[in-house]
């Protein structure tokens, strides 16, 4: 070594260099991490260690317009899996599984189709007392984290407006769709240590607090809700109906007070769900309206100033021709006025209206009080019917649009536009929201016109002869209008045996304060007139909903007062 040092003196002192080099920069290395870069070694042990796991938010609740409870969020139980850690206890499967209420064979096929994997749902939804019983038996690889679970109290009463949510809590259906961002509320953050295998070693701290959803109060009165629920399934029971729809409307503030349809579902219990009885049917299936579109034809007269409720019409012979086309009533009603025309549903009556003043100022009518128009509620799926655009319509369009044919509407449209005729011809916006104050309303009908209509509504439902007496209230004055509409069938045209029953109507007419609507879907038991199926309904819902916002009767007979004898007194 001595030679090879004094032959090359050079090389030994470059590899000392370099080695003294070396060591100093690693010393220096060493002193830096540890004095100058703490952080980079703190980042690189926490990447290696610390985690941070979801602190599920608290969903908002929705509630009806007096608080009652409508969807509620409860704490769950969820138990997941290490597949990798479950395999080193296979004598325990079968206990595991008769703990979680599942089959053993299936539940171990399951076990190791997962066996690779560190992570893997074993049950979801628990209550934690379930959840607890689990974990008690402390079976390798078991764990638990903390979630919420929708439950909706009301049940098949409010499913269609209120809706549900999926497994991880998303808005899916209805409201809770709606507005899921505002429900939904902001995950929080909670900082843990982990080993390598994922094992939790110490809670360190909550980095970001859970915020939870915020509340949604509706307009819906639940009270009602449960009214029209009942009623309108006892209809479809005696009727054999395929489907029906029933909305209630306060006419000052446009809120809607019930919206309840048939067949409805389970919300709470979804396992045998049918997609059919999803179909919130007062917003989403259109149909021709029929009769109830002839008040507002009327109402077109009396706003032009050429007719008047006593003006007389002849209806005779019970039949006209509009070009090609022939237009019928039922009966031969003969010479009848306004008034008269709206009480016996005249066909004719309301063709001649239409055909003096034009199609023209019929379709701004229609369009004004909202039918075939956006209602801007917002709702998932809402559809808006169709108003034809007037162009230059053929008479005969002008007369079929005239009694309820040739355009579609909702449940919803129809009783907005009845709610005008209910609130001096003001037009409101719709809300599903409860409301604090009256919203801006739109002048679309003269208010006397409008009080004149109601007079002839009334005469439907109470003078001898009108074809909606089933639907009186007892105590209030009621109007409305009945129809009965033939469906349209496959291939074109119209189904001779298949119809839908409708009745629209408004209560009290000296002060009105709700607009309803009811449609029966397809009534199979020989009764299919909507003065038959329909205006029942609307008179057990509108009496209960009156009575329940403490709205004072109108129509009571008058006292009779007894006169009674003096009483001579005895001389004593």
């Amino acid at each position: 070594m001595r030679l090879e040092g004094a032959l090359f003196p050079w090389r030994f002192r470059l590899v000392l260099v370099l080695l003294v080099g070396m060591a100093g920069a690693l010393a220096w290395r060493i002193v830096d991490l540890h004095v100058f870069d703490h952080d980079f070694l703190k980042e690189q042990g926490d990447a290696r260690s610390v985690r941070h796991i979801p602190i599920p938010a608290h969903r908002g609740l929705i509630t009806d317009r007096n608080g009652e409870p409508l969807a509620v969020s409860t704490p769950v139980t969820t138990l997941w899996g290490n597949g990798k850690e479950l395999q080193a206890a296979r004598d325990r499967w079968s206990e595991l599984a008769a703990a979680l209420g599942q089959e053993p064979k299936g539940f171990a096929a399951r076990l190791e189709q997962n066996a690779g994997r560190e992570f893997m749902y074993l049950v979801r939804g628990l209550t934690p007392e379930q959840g607890q019983v689990v974990l008690d038996l402390k079976v390798p690889g078991v764990y638990a984290i903390e979630e919420f679970r929708r439950f909706y109290p009301a049940g098949e009463v409010a499913a269609h407006l209120v809706g549900f949510t999926d497994v991880d809590d998303r808005g899916r259906e209805g409201i809770e769709l709606a507005f899921d961002e505002w429900l939904a509320g902001v995950p929080g953050k909670r900082q843990v240590l982990k080993d390598r295998r994922g094992q939790l070693i110490k809670d360190v701290q909550v980095s970001q607090n859970a915020k939870a959803g915020k509340t949604l109060a509706l307009s819906i009165d639940l009270r009602m809700q449960y009214l029209a629920h009942r009623e309108l399934r006892n209809a479809l029971v005696e009727f054999g109906a395929k489907a029906g729809s029933l909305v209630m409307v306060d006419v000052h503030t446009g809120e809607i007070l019930a919206m309840v349809n048939q067949p409805t579902y389970n919300p709470n219990n979804r396992r045998n769900l049918q997609p059919a009885a999803m179909r919130n049917r007062a917003m989403i299936d259109v149909f021709e309206p029929g009769s109830p579109v002839k008040p507002f034809v009327v109402a077109m007269g009396l706003n032009s100033g050429k007719y008047r409720p006593d003006t007389v019409m002849d209806t005779r012979p019970g039949y006209m021709q509009v070009g090609r086309k022939t237009v019928r009533d039922v009966h031969n009603y003969g010479v009848l006025d306004v008034t008269g025309v709206i009480k016996k549903s005249s066909n004719i009556g309301v063709v001649r209206i239409a055909l003096d003043l034009g199609g023209e100022n019929l379709y701004s009518m229609l369009q004004q009080v909202g039918l075939g128009q956006d209602t801007g509620l917002g709702f998932p799926g809402e559809r808006i019917g169709n108003l034809p655009n007037f162009r230059v319509w053929k008479p005969i369009e002008t007369a079929v649009m005239s009694y309820g044919y040739g355009l579609s509407v909702t449940a919803v449209q129809l009783t907005h536009a009845y709610a005008v005729l209910g609130n001096d011809g003001a037009s409101v916006p719709l809300s599903l929201m409860r409301l604090d104050q009256v919203p801006q309303s739109v002048q679309v009908l003269d208010p006397q016109v409008s009080a004149q209509v109601l007079q002839m509504l009334r005469a439907v439902v109470d003078e001898q002869g009108g074809t909606g007496s089933r639907a009186r209230v007892p105590g209030y004055q009621v109007g409305g209008k009945t129809g009965t509409v033939h469906k349209v069938q496959e291939g074109g045209g119209y189904a001779t045996d298949r119809y839908r029953s409708v009745f629209a109507g408004v209560a009290p007419i000296s002060n009105p304060r709700i607009a309803a609507v009811v449609v029966i879907d397809e009534p199979s038991k020989g009764q299919y007139y909507g003065g038959l199926v329909a205006a029942p309904v609307f008179g057990k819902v509108m009496a209960g909903a009156l009575r329940l916002m403490n709205v004072a009767p109108d129509d009571l007979p008058p006292v009779q007062t007894v006169a009674t004898p003096a009483i001579q007194g005895g001389r004593g």
